[in-house]
């Protein structure tokens, strides 16, 4: 069993981790980043797949890796894990139509909700103690799916038809362009910039860049928030204007 997880600021990776170790203490768990992450899925049939909802889509990252890698999950038994802050009608149905008609067979899916990872929109923080209460709900929650799961009845949350609609009239349909192609929108400010290259060192998709001893994005952001929460100087928004919390999981365990 192979968990393989898109992460921004470590919510679904240890999410995917927590359901994987409980599975089978042996399992391993493998980030889409990963350069061995295509060979570990080959040796693996049953896979873990789990990835943070936007808006009750995909990150484009996580679509695309799953469309430019159609044939690696043929014949596979995949499990769907989809964090969130808010609300997902079919967090996990929405790849597992796309993995479907890749040839993999759609075990069951579970939705879990996550500290906000959004930083810059203060309406959506909570304490830190409200934070560690969620997690810890979310692990019990695991825990519930895994014990059902190893008697043949895996929860499918997400999947099906009402799940469907439920996201596609929920947000996707209002938001879709927020998600469909990767953003332009994350905005810097040159004035706290120390040019430290910590957020390009981080970025999944190499979308941001040193010139002129500042940081400079390239309009190709995944939304995953990663560099938003690592900044030293706080320097990075993407939705809101002020920066209210760098969201990280280490600070809700």
């Amino acid at each position: 069993m192979l968990g393989v997880y898109f992460s921004g600021t470590g919510n679904t990776r240890h999410c995917v981790q927590y359901f994987a170790e409980a599975m089978d203490t042996e399992s391993r768990c493998i980030s889409i980043e990963d350069a061995n992450v295509l060979t570990e899925i080959q040796k693996n049939d049953w896979i873990i797949l789990g990835y943070p909802i936007y808006f009750s889509n995909l990150p484009k990252i996580m679509r695309d890796f799953i469309l430019q890698n159609q044939s690696a999950f043929q014949g596979k038994k995949v499990f769907i894990i989809a964090t969130m802050g808010l609300f997902s009608g079919d967090g996990s149905g929405y790849s597992a139509r796309l993995l479907t008609r890749c040839g993999a067979e759609i075990i069951g899916g579970l939705h879990l909700k996550m500290p906000d990872c959004i930083g810059d929109e203060k309406q959506l923080k909570k304490t830190i103690q409200q934070n560690k209460a969620i997690v810890k709900q979310a692990q019990l929650k695991i825990e519930k799916s895994v014990n059902t799961l190893k008697k043949g009845q895996p929860t499918k949350e997400g999947i099906g038809f009402f799940y469907h609609m439920a996201g596609l009239f929920g947000q996707r349909l209002w938001f879709y362009n927020k998600t469909k192609n990767y953003s332009n929108k994350l905005k810097i400010d040159i004035q706290k910039c120390i040019g430290c290259g910590s957020c390009v060192q981080l970025c999944p998709m190499k979308n941001l860049a040193i010139l002129n001893q500042k940081a400079e994005q390239k309009g190709r952001c995944t939304m995953c928030y990663r560099c938003i929460s690592n900044c030293p100087k706080q320097a990075i928004t993407l939705l809101g204007k002020t920066l209210h919390e760098q969201c990280k999981i280490e600070n809700y365990l």
